[in-house]
């Protein structure tokens, strides 16, 4: 008895600290919505998205030439650009419901507003997973050079967090992060969709350096935007805030790094590369 006990205490004690992490601390309005209810579901499509561009995908195109796509990118490209806007336009009319943009705590009724933030931070969700179709139009178009650590790790945290806000916080003040990053999208989406239409476009993009610009300051503004929860009395769970925060400030330096690295004077131009 003793010994069965060892055993199997430790399971239920996992078992339980299982269910209270991912179903009683969850919000009870989102449990049944499409792809949040269980973690499991995010890590197997993360692990298989992970195994196909840094494996099976490379092994898969080896001997292979690369596939054009050119139709489907523009297709994907154009589709993404309305989701962005459709998400961009549901968040400002959100925000005309807002009265303190520097206090915006999470409303957890069953009101009208509040579905419609839900609704929100699920679709925004949603889209960062179909997101990761860049990274296997890469594989199939052999750009193995744009698949880089950024890349990876830009679309794999974006999954994890924007699942964690509609599961834990879906409203409130991290709502700031979509409004702004759907935004940066229709513009990078608008980019990729011109830049896909061939050579005879390019002189049209002169703009190109822009855009990682345009990204730095969202970073900026997220960062500034979030930091106000520990300098105002704002009732919103300020672990959210702990967890956005240092990822702005990793992603900054990041993309920082990549726009010295590629559009500086001293760099080696790295063409093409797509860091979305």
């Amino acid at each position: 008895m003793l010994f069965t006990d060892s055993v199997f205490r430790p399971l239920d004690i996992s078992k339980s600290y299982w269910n209270y992490v991912f179903y009683e601390l969850a919000d009870s309005r989102t449990k049944n919505l499409f792809l949040v209810s269980s973690p499991a579901t995010i890590l197997l499509i993360l692990g298989s998205y992970l195994y196909f561009v840094l494996k099976w995908g490379p092994e898969f195109m080896k001997n292979r030439k690369p596939y054009e796509l050119k139709k489907l990118l523009m297709v994907y490209n154009v589709c993404q650009i309305i989701v962005n806007v459709y998400i961009f336009l549901l968040g400002v009319k959100v925000s005309y419901t807002v009265n303190n943009f520097f206090c915006m705590p999470i409303d957890y009724t069953n009101s009208e507003l509040a579905q419609l933030f839900i609704y929100c931070f699920h679709i925004y969700f949603i889209n960062k997973v179909t997101d990761l179709l860049d990274t296997v139009f890469f594989v199939l178009r052999k750009k193995s050079n744009q698949i880089s650590f950024l890349h990876l790790w830009h679309h794999c945290l974006m999954v994890i967090v924007t699942w964690m806000a509609v599961k834990y916080i879906p409203g409130g003040q991290l709502g700031i992060v979509g409004l702004v990053n759907s935004f940066v999208h229709i513009i990078l989406y608008s980019y990729y969709f011109l830049a896909a239409l061939g050579p005879s476009f390019q002189k049209y993009l002169w703009w190109k350096k822009y855009l990682t610009r345009f990204q730095l300051i969202q970073f900026c503004l997220i960062f500034l935007h979030s930091s106000l929860i520990f300098v105002t009395d704002c009732d919103y769970p300020k672990w959210a805030v702990t967890i956005c925060l240092p990822n702005a400030i990793f992603f900054y330096y990041l993309f920082y790094d990549f726009y010295k690295t590629s559009y500086t004077p001293q760099s080696n131009h790295r063409n093409g590369q797509k860091i979305n």
